[in-house]
């Protein structure tokens, strides 16, 4: 059994300081630490629950969805890939930029999740789809960068090694491609794959639509 963390993109340095990226970590851990105060009350009003919304109640709720999360390793896990890709696409795009890219890439995967079960009464809660938007924009802004990865083997054997950004979301994204059909008649909740996929392919569609030419110019890690 083995699994891969991603650290950061090892073939570039940002021009400047991830404002916008740590403030989405900052409310993202805040609105957490509400949710195991508040209890499943909170849950069931912010969270984005199919139903209610196509009947057009709670839309905001599509927003307030995706800074909340349903466990602590959901929401670490969700951080760390945040963390290591996020910084990047916002040095590309300017932080007014990746805001705006981020949100609606956020919303956009909670409509896709929200499609492919329109009736269902079961919360939809995660920055899944918002970090998959920005997955999708890095493939396509920086597909030859090296991502300072984790490897994790049986648990016991850890090493870092560099993958090719490329390979290592195009493998991310056809895990989730593959994973839609094993989940399609679950019912009782899980991972959030149309989310993932509807995400990751507005962040493919529109990454040019939001990143600044002049401020990607390859700027080398001092790592390399």
């Amino acid at each position: 059994m083995g699994g891969f963390i991603p650290l950061g993109d090892a073939s570039r340095r940002s021009r400047h300081f991830a404002v916008v990226t740590t403030l989405i970590i900052l409310i993202n851990v805040f609105v957490f630490l509400k949710e195991l105060s508040h209890g499943d009350t909170f849950v069931w009003a912010w969270s984005a629950v199919p139903i209610r919304i196509v009947h057009g109640h709670r839309w905001i709720t599509l927003l307030t969805s995706m800074f909340m999360h349903g466990s602590w390793m959901h929401i670490i896990g969700n951080m760390i890939y945040l963390w290591a890709f996020g910084r990047a696409i916002e040095d590309a795009m300017g932080s007014g930029r990746f805001l705006i890219f981020y949100l609606a890439g956020g919303i956009v995967a909670m409509m896709a999740q929200i499609l492919g079960d329109p009736f269902s009464r079961i919360p939809s809660l995660g920055a899944s789809g918002a970090i998959a938007a920005v997955m999708g924009a890095f493939i396509i802004t920086f597909p030859h960068d090296r991502i300072r990865t984790l490897l994790i083997f049986f648990f016991l054997f850890i090493r870092v090694t560099y993958i090719p950004a490329a390979l290592l979301i195009g493998f991310w994204f056809l895990m989730q491609v593959l994973n839609i059909g094993s989940v399609a008649q679950v019912r009782t909740g899980g991972v959030a794959y149309l989310a993932h996929v509807g995400g990751f392919l507005f962040g493919v569609v529109t990454a040019r639509l939001f990143v600044n030419p002049s401020r990607i110019a390859f700027r080398p890690s001092p790592s390399l």
